[in-house]
């Protein structure tokens, strides 16, 4: 049988250009520098892109801003439709984005597959809410008045993504931004430049069927400037930013200086409690796909287990059998459990944090090494630790997991809001006490708190995000399509008289 590409399959070329905008399609400029997307698991070039340009920023901004205008005219149902025949569009080529993502990002085919069910998920979601973009009716003050609140689009909405989920976390910005009447500006990571791409050419087949507005435009920058660029510009109203907490309190105060809107999903450092109620036939499978799956970088991982000293030996007993399972390799075989890091810095960055750890005096239980041969591929590691070594308090986008004990909840609970972060949670207990305090006012202060289910089982339909140095930002589910509308509250008088405030009164 004859082998098939799968950038063929996609539309994608060997060359191409980085930029697609409504006025121009995808851009002819030859000025723009290459973007190389690397294989992570061999270091072999897949392909090369054409990076924007500032006449393509240009270009792509303008044409955005006359697609938001022509699709807010269009009733929210109808924009729901959009998006559901966008939808079925990805599910028609699951398979072969799934592919993409691994050959290009090095999840497993499984985690591929997965992101591409995700962004499935919330294509159905917004169908749905695209009929309940609802409003509040209140009562007046006034005799003979009604009033009531309304959500208009906001025009303009840019996503700048990040590598670890190269197409999902677009979707849970831009479906909800198409259904609420905007045009959305996608710069995706240009380390997963290639399943950008191929999102694009999915999304203009449908709007071109449809004949409808091109409301989903891409520009992909090699390096800085025009990303700069695009957290300034005025016509932006909101940006939407994933990626590291330290690149997101620049942007967010970039953004705040021109009064826009920012939505910040930014890092994690996630712990996962053990108490001495614990099931551990649920808790040890949830803690190795929290650490291990993505190979440790998604913002939900789990870096900290917390396991009540009378489960610890058990624990980590069964944690160093689990690991010594994990088969690391190619991502596309499907008995690999765990692929490679995304480059050698990651790398390099995995190894720093292995050693700060033992200069710390944490004890190395497996793992730690970087495995010789190509590709990015490091070992998933366990570290005995504690609760105020400076990289436990950090995030290291790399599988390595701390292991903390504790002797009280109160002080398990205090030890995990302690540092920084607060994206994702959980308590494994057959304690009602126990995951009702965590839950609690008192309890955790992540916005993903969850009880016998890992820092990973975040939900389409739950509002995605946390708190504090996770920047604050909500995506994908409950009412987070607010974010992406300007509310307007209307009064009316029926009354045939001018009621002015604080009761004035005077004759015309």
């Amino acid at each position: 049988m004859k082998h098939v590409n799968p950038l063929e399959l996609l539309e994608l070329k060997e060359a191409h250009a980085g930029v697609w905008s409504g006025g121009h399609g995808w851009s002819s400029e030859t000025t723009g520098p290459l973007i190389e997307s690397i294989n992570p698991a061999t270091g072999k070039r897949l392909a090369q892109v054409r990076g924007a340009t500032a006449a393509d920023y240009e270009q792509v901004l303008n044409a955005a801003v006359a697609a938001a205008a022509a699709w807010r005219l269009v009733p929210a149902p109808n924009r729901g439709e959009a998006v559901r025949l966008v939808g079925e569009e990805l599910r028609a080529h699951k398979n072969d984005l799934g592919s993409l993502i691994s050959l290009e990002n090095g999840k497993i085919k499984a985690e591929g597959d997965g992101e591409v069910q995700e962004m499935i998920d919330i294509a159905d979601f917004a169908v749905g809410q695209s009929r309940m973009l609802y409003g509040n009716t209140m009562h007046s003050e006034r005799p003979q008045h009604r009033m009531y609140e309304q959500w208009h689009p906001l025009g303009v909405v840019g996503v700048i993504s990040a590598f670890n989920f190269p197409v999902a976390v677009w979707a849970w910005n831009a479906f909800l931004s198409a259904i609420a009447g905007n045009a959305t500006i996608w710069k995706p990571s240009p380390k997963t430049s290639l399943c950008a791409l191929a999102v694009q050419h999915m999304c203009n087949r449908v709007l071109e069927r449809q004949s409808l507005p091109p409301i989903f435009q891409i520009f992909i920058d090699a390096g800085t400037d025009l990303a700069g660029r695009f957290v300034d510009d005025r016509r932006v109203a909101l940006l939407s930013f994933t990626g590291s907490t330290d690149v997101g309190r620049r942007i967010g105060v970039r953004v705040a200086e021109r009064l826009g809107k920012s939505l910040l999903e930014l890092g994690g450092n996630n712990a996962l409690i053990v108490d001495e109620n614990a099931n551990l036939e649920l808790a040890v499978p949830a803690i190795v796909f929290g650490a291990v799956g993505t190979a440790g970088q998604r913002c939900t991982t789990t870096r900290r287990v917390l396991v009540h000293r009378s489960r610890a030996a058990e624990l980590e007993r069964r944690l160093i059998a689990a690991y010594t399972q994990v088969r690391i390799g190619d991502p596309s075989d499907p008995t690999t459990l765990m692929g490679p890091l995304i480059d050698r810095a990651a790398v390099a960055r995995y190894c720093a944090a292995v050693a700060a750890a033992q200069i710390e005096g944490g004890e190395l239980l497996c793992g730690g090494k970087e495995l010789v041969g190509p590709g990015n591929f490091v070992e998933p590691t366990i570290i005995r630790a504690s609760a105020d070594m400076a990289v436990v308090r950090r995030e290291t986008f790399a599988p390595i997991l701390y292991l903390l004990i504790f002797d009280t909840l109160d002080e398990a609970i205090a030890t995990q809001n302690s540092v920084a972060y607060g994206l994702s949670s959980a308590l494994f207990t057959d304690s009602l006490q126990a995951s009702e305090r965590f839950l609690s006012s008192q309890g955790s202060d992540c916005g993903i708190a969850n009880i016998n289910l890992g820092t990973s089982g975040a939900e389409i339909g739950g509002a995605f995000g946390g708190e504090k140095d996770t920047g604050g930002g909500r995506e994908a589910g409950s009412d987070s399509w607010k974010a992406y509308m300007r509310r307007q509250t209307n009064t009316i008088n029926w009354s045939g008289e001018m009621a002015l405030a604080q009761g004035i009164r005077f004759d015309v």
